[in-house]
Formats: structure tokens, sequence, C-alpha cells
């Protein structure tokens, strides 16, 4: 079932063309692995559909209904939730406050309302648990590793339990062992029926956990194929031009 619908999708900055009319569709409890060199559009692409940018022309479907978003609480509402490569966490706070940063949880007692610290712990450990990630609640982030990092912002993107989870370049820079972690936690997405796109330039990380790859080559879609039906040198080949079109 198609869950995401992109039709001619282009986007201008200035004389700039970072999109030249790219279709894309994502289905439910899906990866698409997204890839391409730098300038492909990647970015750009995954900017649009979490409402950071409007299009400059062509339109989007999400679960049939024609979506226009101007802002990303516009995708978030929608349930389109985004992890940026920088994560965009806060050191000096804990893996649940993180968690709940802008969706944060209170109580009363009386006319004061308290931040409810408990009932946040609680639900991390929850959604820590459900990603089978070791990650602790009160643990600050600023003494985690790049893996349980990793797990502190796609818990946050479940908090709303979204239909789409971008991913953007989520194993960079980090060990191998916690690139494993980190796979592991988009297995556990796919299970709980989220649809994911992972951009990526590693091509084993694709290959993995992807059922389809799209490749982006200067703003145009060159190709979408199931992973069964190509290889990493052909995708490799998309990439750099040696191979036109798949």
């Amino acid at each position: 079932m198609t869950l995401l619908s992109l039709n001619q999708v282009t986007k201008n900055f200035g004389a700039i063309h970072a999109l030249l009319g790219v279709d894309l569709e994502i289905n439910a409890g899906e990866a698409v692995g997204l890839m391409g060199d730098n300038g492909a559009g990647k970015s750009t692409l995954m900017k649009i559909i979490a409402g950071n940018f409007p299009p400059s022309s062509g339109n989007m479907h999400l679960d049939g209904e024609d979506v226009h978003f101007t802002k990303p609480m516009d995708a978030r509402e929608k349930g389109i939730e985004i992890v940026y490569q920088d994560l965009a966490l806060c050191d000096n706070l804990t893996a649940a406050a993180n968690v709940f940063l802008g969706r944060e949880l209170h109580r009363r007692i009386g006319p004061i309302k308290y931040l409810d610290h408990e009932a946040m712990n609680e639900r991390a450990a929850e959604l820590f648990a459900e990603l089978k990630s070791e990650t602790r609640p009160r643990d600050l982030v600023r003494q985690m590793s790049g893996g349980q990092r990793q797990a502190v912002a796609i818990a946050r993107t479940r908090l709303s339990e979204p239909k789409l989870v971008l991913m953007d370049e989520p194993t960079a820079a980090i060990s191998v062992r916690q690139v494993a972690e980190v796979l592991d936690l988009i297995h556990r997405l796919k299970e709980a029926n989220h649809a994911v796109v992972l951009v990526s330039h590693r091509m084993p990380d694709v290959f993995s956990v992807c059922d389809r790859v799209a490749v982006l080559r200067r703003g145009s879609k060159v190709a979408d194929r199931p992973i069964g039906d190509t290889s990493p040198e052909e995708i490799t080949g998309l990439i750099i031009g040696a191979i036109e079109t798949a």
C-alpha cells in the first residue's frame, strides 16, 4: 500500500535547479534507500518531505490525500518525522528530556504546573526497550556513544507513532558496533510498520536494511530498484554516471 507519493517534484534556488521532476513512492513498513553523490538532491528532497522547503512545482500525496507542507510542524502533524544527520540533541540534557523536547509532559499540584519527569522517564524507557537499545532515560546525552545518540533521536520520532521516518546519514562517523545498533533500530521501525527513508553513502548499510534503493543524480531520479534486483556495483555506476539509468 502506497503511503507517500511524490509526483514531478522540482525545487529551484534562484538559478540553481536542485530537483528536476522527481517521482517517488514509499510504502508502509518499507525501507527505501536514497543514494547519490554530493549535490545530487537527496537532502533537498528529504527537506521537502519533512516540510522544511515547499517544492517549486509538483505535488505530494500522503495516504491518498494531497498535502502541502509549509513548515516542519505540518509534516509532523501528518505523521512524518525526520532524524537529521547532526541529530539535533541537547548534550546537557538526559535521554528522556531529549526524547520529549518540545513535547514535555506535565502534572499539576493545585494551580502550579510541573514537568512530570517520572512519566517522561517511564515512557522513554518503554521506547528504548521497544527499540532493544541499552540507552537509559536518566543518562546525559554528552556521555553517550554514537549508537545511543541515534537511539535517542529515533525514540523521539516514535512518540507520535509516525507513518514515515526520514533518516539522514545515521551511520556516518560512528564505529562498526554502533553502525550495527543503528541498523537494528531501522529493522525495529520496519517491524512496527513505520516506513523509513534512509539517506546514506554506505552501500552495505542500504543493502542490509532496505527493500528498495532510489538513486538521484544531478537532481533527477535515475533508478528505483528492489534490492534483490540490483547490486552495489550497479548502484555505484548509477551514482557516478557510468550507467545512465536502470
